[in-house]
């Protein structure tokens, strides 16, 4: 039972260590995204002109790889954390092994004297012919040949044991030099986060003496965001009452069929009476109408009345969520978030975002999230074109567009380029997509849909 005990307690630890060395590998795969995410910044800040526009956007990219290069540094901590557990489980495992090494080394000692100790006073032949009995003779021959073999076993034991704390000793120098060069690697991170921060403090200085001509951009951008939903709100409007009508035309429709169905129904009766020549009476239980098959139903009241095929397609859309690929071509990344925003630099800055803004490079695309319909294509200005595309009961708009690949009625598919984005020479180079999710009336936050 004892044994039982031991061997269940170095399984744990195996199991444990195992366990540790894959959250250590998950760490660096994290690590990496985080630094590829850092890269992809860096990039869009080179290409970011510095100019009096162009500043709130660079201080946003300079933030954003400020709270990358943060993440990328805890990161680091962690890794070097599962490192040293590591560490000081192999020091401990190394420490077990060494301990058994020396057991068998003694036991294995003890035999060997013990068997010359009898060769001295006895021979072999003579401890087996000196027996009592010929079955006697047997078992201390047998007793000879295991008490052999297991010196033997004992040997190879012993040599394996002293192979395996070699291939420990040898791994534990590997993970302390993984560890050294983490260390090393947070160093040149630390230094990186002073420069960037320091470099986001004088830019914030530079923006704080433009305080005033910053607060009228954002004003303008205010009112051209507000005319923008109201563009949207009125599409949306616009969709649900002609859905609402085409289901209206389609009960009318079905009313009157049935109608129709149950007066000649009532005429073949008719006939069939007079031609059998009874009186015709009216049924007076006349049978159930059928049902009537909406055509389109919405999924709550006053919302986008769908077909079976809008109805399918919504709920796959709605199935996506977190796997819908990003609106961009090319390397990208998030510069304005969804909803009420306080800038965590600028006190007097306070944005209210009815999507995400994402920025990429000039030259990229937008590409539709799903399958859908292009229901609308206009402009607004400020966003330039933007493209309204429907799926189901959900809609997705694509604003900032400089052309536009698709028209309205259109059937579009997953990643099917739908626009260029407009990159903003006065702004820097600035190529930014102004993306919204709406369900019914409702806008919701992006960014959890996309993957």
């Amino acid at each position: 039972m004892r044994y039982g005990w031991i061997a269940l307690f170095l399984l744990s630890g195996l199991v444990a260590f195992s366990q540790n060395s894959a959250r250590v590998k998950q760490l660096e795969n994290q690590r990496k995204k985080a630094l590829e995410e850092i890269e992809m910044t860096s990039q869009l800040l080179n290409e970011t002109k510095i100019s009096t526009r162009s500043s709130l956007n660079r201080l946003n990219l300079l933030s954003k790889q400020i709270l990358s290069r943060k993440k990328v540094i805890s990161i680091l901590n962690q890794e070097i954390g599962g490192i040293d557990s590591q560490i000081n489980g192999m020091r401990r495992e190394i420490g077990r092994l060494e301990g058994e090494l020396k057991t068998k080394q003694k036991n294995y000692g003890k035999s060997v004297r013990g068997m010359y100790k009898r060769r001295g006073s006895q021979d072999k032949l003579l401890f087996i012919l000196s027996a009592d009995n010929f079955a006697q003779s047997i078992r201390r021959m047998r007793y000879l040949k295991e008490y052999a073999d297991w010196q033997k076993r004992q040997a190879i034991e012993i040599s394996e044991k002293q192979k395996e704390i070699e291939l420990k000793r040898s791994t534990l120098e590997k993970t302390r030099s993984e560890k050294q060069a983490l260390l090393g690697v947070r160093e040149t991170e630390n230094k990186k986060l002073e420069n960037e921060e320091s470099t986001q403090k004088s830019e914030v200085q530079q923006l704080n003496k433009k305080q005033r001509d910053l607060q009228a951009q954002l004003k303008k951008k205010k009112q051209q965001a507000e005319a923008l939903n109201q563009q949207i709100e009125k599409q949306i409007a616009l969709e649900i009452a002609k859905a609402e009508e085409e289901a209206r035309l389609a009960r009318e429709k079905a009313e009157r069929e049935r109608a129709e169905k149950a007066r000649l129904a009532r005429e073949e009766r008719k006939r069939k009476a007079e031609a059998s020549g009874k009186k015709y009476v009216e049924e007076k239980e006349v049978p159930a109408p059928e049902p009537i098959r909406e055509e389109r139903v919405a999924d709550v009241k006053g919302g986008y009345a769908m077909t079976r095929e809008e109805k399918k397609l919504s709920d796959n859309f709605a199935n996506n969520k977190g796997r819908l690929p990003y609106p961009v071509t090319g390397r990208h990344t998030i510069v304005g978030t969804f909803g009420e925003q306080q800038h965590q630099d600028l006190k007097y800055v306070r944005t209210n975002n009815s999507g995400i803004d994402i920025q990429t490079s000039p030259g990229a695309d937008a590409r539709a999230v799903f399958n859908g319909e292009v229901t609308r294509v206009f402009v607004v200005p400020g966003y330039n074109n933007s493209v309204i595309i429907r799926h189901g009961n959900y809609l997705t708009v694509y604003s900032n567009l400089s052309q536009v690949y698709v028209k309205a009625g259109d059937r579009v598919s997953t990643r099917q380029s739908i626009g260029k984005i407009f990159t903003d020479s006065e702004d820097g180079n600035a190529t930014i997509l102004h993306f919204q999710l709406w369900k019914e009336k409702t806008k919701l936050n992006p960014a959890p849909w996309l993957d």
